[in-house]
């Protein structure tokens, strides 16, 4: 990989590429230490936390801890993550989309120009969300409509230029520009997270304590970062076969091939997701100031990823079996909607393919099926491992950092990607100048 970066770095147009990115986290990185005028943030911190109990860790990891700081970037990436991800599910669900969907590059700019649109909306209703939040806490330090109402604005002003950031850095930039954004986002959250470990187990501890909870620290981080790494570049490649034919004069096809299935076939989604609903009902009664019973309570705490495997805590565990639950079924779920075994094997009997040892049609449909049944299985329980060993170490011993499982999955999938695209951009060049030549 740092071979890579740095070979990238002796071409020019490359370099520029390069540059041209770094400048643009920069920005984002000073926006999101801007704060907004009009809200309280010392008051505001506490509040979250109280509010939104493991989901304010997890807000903050995706923004960087500027939603913490209540900066002008405090939405951040989320609304546009959360529109993408919506449309994605109505590109299934409504046919016109689907339609656009394969309408080659002129739908594609339609999707994403909804998916603009879309974020402008749910950004305007998220911010307007968390100033009617704060105005009812005493939060704000105006107290007329108009000062809300530029708090609204700036917060939704600040999330559609992070998105336009991110889109630069996709047309001028190297990788993919909000995948880069959130990926700094989480990476700004490291350096505090370790120190806050070094504090809490290494600092003013004898040395053989801090010897032995330095090496878990390291070993715990290599171990999770080598599993996502696995989990990410695992597939099951199916092979295909395609009969040959005759064209004109000449006999083709006869050549072999393969449909690679990744065994985490819906990325972080499922953890999305999972954690998403989890945390609602906490946010809704927090927000609300709904009163309930000591039962309901107990259930509501259970569903904070922070009382998990904490044994003072029994009740967590009916949070955590709901999780495990709720992230199985996801991946399932869209795992369905992003792959049609229906469509693959359509498509293969229209061009003369076959998987050796079965025949076209229903049989290739059922045999798509049997087989990402296993997969998604594999890699759902794989991305639980994952997700729950950082959710572990906190409950047992109190080890909360803003970035996990779910962070390190985004880390290694971005870093991956956009190494490949580097590669990519110098074999494209490296051929053209052979062809100059």
């Amino acid at each position: 990989m740092f071979k890579t970066f740095f070979n990238a770095l002796k071409v020019k147009d490359i370099r520029k590429k390069l540059i041209f990115t770094f400048w643009i986290m920069v920005v984002v990185r000073i926006g999101c230490q801007i704060p907004v005028p009009g809200i309280d943030v010392a008051q505001v911190q506490a509040y979250l936390a109280s509010a939104l109990g493991d989901s304010f860790s997890f807000l903050n990891s995706f923004t960087g801890g500027s939603f913490e700081n209540m900066s002008i970037f405090a939405l951040n990436v989320t609304p546009y993550i959360t529109s993408s991800i919506i449309m994605q599910l109505l590109t299934i669900a409504i046919p016109a989309l689907e339609e656009m969907q394969k309408d080659g590059d002129d739908g594609r700019k339609k999707i994403i120009a909804i998916t603009r649109y879309l974020t402008v909306g749910l950004s305007v209703l998220e911010a307007s969300g968390l100033v009617i939040g704060f105005s009812r806490e005493g939060l704000l330090t105006v107290e007329n409509f108009f000062g809300a109402l530029i708090i609204v604005v700036v917060l939704t002003a600040g999330s559609c230029a992070v998105m336009w950031l991110g889109e630069r850095i996709t047309e001028r930039g190297v990788g993919n520009g909000i995948s880069i954004v959130l990926l700094i986002n989480i990476v700004s959250r490291m350096p505090s997270d370790f120190s806050n470990l070094y504090t809490q187990f290494v600092h003013g501890k004898d040395t053989v304590k801090a010897v032995a909870a330095a090496i878990v620290i390291i070993a715990v981080v290599v171990i999770t970062t080598m599993l996502v790494v696995m989990l990410q570049d695992a597939e099951r490649r199916i092979p295909v076969q395609y009969a040959k034919k005759t064209q004109g004069r000449k006999l083709v096809g006869g050549q072999a091939s393969y449909i690679p299935l990744k065994v985490n076939t819906a990325n972080v989604i499922p953890i999305i997701f999972a954690s998403s609903l989890l945390s609602i009902p906490s946010i809704i009664v927090n927000l609300f100031n709904i009163h309930t019973n000591e039962f309901w309570s107990k259930v509501m705490m259970g569903m904070n990823q922070n009382y998990w495997f904490n044994s003072s805590y029994p009740y967590a565990y009916i949070g955590l079996a709901v999780y495990i639950l709720l992230v199985i079924m996801f991946a399932y779920f869209y795992t369905s909607i992003t792959f049609n075994p229906m469509e693959v094997a359509n498509n293969m009997k229209k061009s003369g393919g076959f998987i050796p040892g079965i025949r076209p049609g229903k049989p290739t449909q059922d045999y798509l099926n049997k087989i990402l049944n296993y997969i998604v299985f594999i890699g759902v329980v794989g991305l639980i491992i994952v997700a729950m060993i950082p959710i572990f170490f906190n409950g047992r011993f109190g080890a909360n950092v803003s970035f996990g499982g779910t962070s390190l999955i985004i880390i290694v999938g971005v870093i991956i990607e956009t190494v490949k695209q580097i590669e990519s951009m110098m074999l494209v060049r490296h051929y053209s100048g052979f062809l100059n030549d």
